[in-house]
């Protein structure tokens, strides 16, 4: 497979393509340190098979931002350090920390704009990322990444929404300046043995915001400035994002933030023509940077059509391989029947919002990181009865339940497979209850279904009994 092999990035190279998108976790306090659940959080990752691994956003700059890592000072380094050496010791993969500057947003709902900062407070940023992108070598990071995506400084400057009148706004050449110059700071500090990979959006999914067309500009000019890699985000801004009051502004609550991370009522691969177009317009000019396409990506099996295509060089996974860091290394030992898949709930999502640790509704509950596999030694868990699941139909849907299966083993939970009109049987959904209901089926359709309990390392137990249901013609409902 394709989604196996090395890929070179400036002076490493990635066992695979398969890479760790940052994400928050809200395990650091909000003094920015690193602490040991941010350590395990990482080392799970590593141990999982993934070809890179990008740590979540890390301030350059010391302005309050509750639980969010920080590397603005000497002092933050040693813990940095223990992230990156933990990964090291763990694993192969190469290590990036993703470093971000963040404008200011209160609880009232206000938030500072571009607009709004001196000449002077821009011109201090590329100084912030070179800075910080030094500290990090020290650590022992394989390199950084640059955010210049979402809600942040970065990217707000690089939107079209940008209206400043000097130099740094207006025209897509101002807009992408200040970028520009950061980007030539780190490297000119780092050297070209490190890692410098960026991360923006293709686009801003907002009235009147940039797509593509700009998308393939910025991606020209950072990749001719030397970065290893772009890696494309949509969405996730705060012009859409919807205020709850005493909250500050959380910019993945409009439809930008769903465009950012598209749930369950997306199609898979939702954002994946964008990096398709940034893959081309690179090419067309010559320029063979990797690109690293993410968004709704649910198997290997769709990664590796992707990488066949020439979508992308690298697969971004961020909720898929929360759910199961493991999955590469189960898939790499002929294990994939023991992949915890992810649902795409958004639960994590939920949790980032609301400033709470961010874990995954599949795994057992109570836990701060997904279990690792082969430490059960228990038999697989087994249903009780020859015929554990059960239907009903009411209100338009379709509710089916279970009885709890028996074993050593706990499910940690229950996937959900369904055939339309006897095609084959496809996984649905997953859930921890013992029941679920279908609001998706429609009348004049016959629907079969079976469960699949599984266990907290990822091993599924047999097949349920299966069940046969037909919602009533929508004259009669």
């Amino acid at each position: 497979m394709k989604l196996f092999e090395p890929l070179r990035l400036g002076g490493h190279e990635i066992q695979n393509r398969i890479a760790v998108t940052a994400m928050v976790t809200r395990l650091s306090g909000s003094d920015g340190y690193v602490n040991e659940d941010v350590i395990e959080r990482y080392v799970r990752f590593a141990e999982g098979g993934a070809g890179l691994i990008v740590v979540e956003a890390t301030a350059v700059h010391g302005a309050k931002s509750g639980p969010l890592l920080r590397l603005s000072e000497d002092g933050f380094i040693p813990g940095i350090e223990k992230v990156a050496g933990s990964v090291h010791d763990a694993s192969e993969a190469k290590i990036v920390l993703q470093i971000i500057h963040f404008l200011k947003i209160a609880r009232s709902g206000w938030r500072q704009k571009v607009t709004q900062l001196s000449t002077e407070e821009l011109e201090a940023l590329p100084a912030l990322f070179r800075d910080t992108a030094l500290r990090a070598k020290r650590a022992g990071m394989d390199g950084v990444e640059l955010h210049m995506a979402h809600a942040y400084t970065l990217s707000s400057l690089l939107s079209r929404k940008n209206k400043r009148t000097d130099r740094y706004g207006g025209s897509i050449e101002n807009r992408m300046r200040m970028p520009s110059m950061v980007i030539e700071s780190v490297r000119c500090a780092v050297g070209p043995d490190f890692i410098v990979g960026v991360r923006f959006d293709a686009e801003e999914c907002i009235k009147n915001g940039y797509s593509l067309p700009d998308a393939t500009e910025f991606a020209i000019r950072f990749a001719s400035l030397g970065v290893d890699y772009v890696s494309l985000s949509a969405g996730g801004k705060f012009e859409d994002a919807i205020h709850r009051k005493g909250q500050p502004l959380y910019p993945y609550t409009g439809y930008s933030g769903d465009r950012c991370m598209p749930g369950s009522n997306y199609p898979d691969l939702f954002n994946i023509h964008l990096s398709e177009g940034v893959k081309a317009a690179l090419l067309n000019k010559g320029l063979n940077t990797p690109v690293m396409g993410s968004g709704k990506i649910p198997t290997a099996a769709l990664a590796e059509e992707l990488l066949q295509k020439g979508s992308c060089d690298i697969v971004g996974f961020a909720r898929s391989l929360l759910a199961d860091p493991y999955w590469p290394k189960k898939l790499q030992d002929g294990r994939s029947e023991e992949i915890v898949r992810c649902i795409y709930c958004n639960v994590c999502k939920r949790l980032d919002e609301n400033f709470r640790q961010v874990r995954c509704y599949l795994w057992p509950e109570g836990t701060t990181h997904a279990p690792r596999p082969y430490e059960f030694e228990e038999p697989a868990i087994a249903w009780a009865s020859d015929k554990p699941l059960t239907h009903s139909i009411t209100k338009g849907g379709i509710n089916l339940s279970w009885e709890s299966p028996r074993g050593n083993s706990r499910p940690g939970g229950f996937d959900i497979f369904r055939s339309d009109n006897g095609h084959d049987f496809d996984r649905s959904s997953a859930t921890q209850r013992n029941s679920f209901r279908d609001i998706s089926a429609v009348s004049g359709r016959k629907y079969f279904y079976y469960v699949r309990a599984y266990d907290e390392s990822g091993r599924r137990g047999l097949p349920s009994n299966i069940v046969e249901a037909e919602l009533p013609d929508w004259h009669e409902a």
